[in-house]
């Protein structure tokens, strides 16, 4: 049973930081192009930041970069989002996600990803 699950949320003050993990499992994600997606109350879902399969290729939407990186360790079947100088409007459910689309943009901006993990929170707050 192919699966993705996520871990590394939880809450953390304006100017901290997290690091998120992606763990597959049933399946290897070095076939995929995986995302880090997040959903606030209220807002639709938007793509963070997607990695090519092999890791050379990243996308981070505009309000993440600089701040954010994403990471894949195919050895390990994971993926990481590292997040620094966090802020209250990061506060989201994060999401993971894997196709095989080949186009990092396509996969965080364009297609709805094949596969889902349950997702982790992160809240930004003093």
């Amino acid at each position: 049973q192919l699966q993705l699950v996520e871990s590394g949320g939880g809450l953390v003050q304006p100017g901290g930081s997290l690091r998120l993990s992606c763990a597959a499992s049933g399946f290897s994600l070095g076939y995929y192009t995986i995302g880090w997606f997040r959903q606030a109350p209220g807002k639709e879902r938007e793509g963070v930041s997607c990695i090519s399969k092999i890791g050379g290729i990243t996308y981070y939407r505009d309000s993440v970069k600089g701040r954010f990186t994403i990471s894949r360790d195919n050895a390990k079947n994971t993926v990481y989002l590292q997040m620094n100088s966090l802020k209250p409007e990061d506060t989201a459910v994060y999401y993971c996600a894997a196709d095989a689309v080949r186009d990092v943009h396509s996969m965080c901006v364009i297609i709805r990803p094949g596969y889902w993990g349950q997702g982790t929170q992160v809240t930004v707050s003093s």
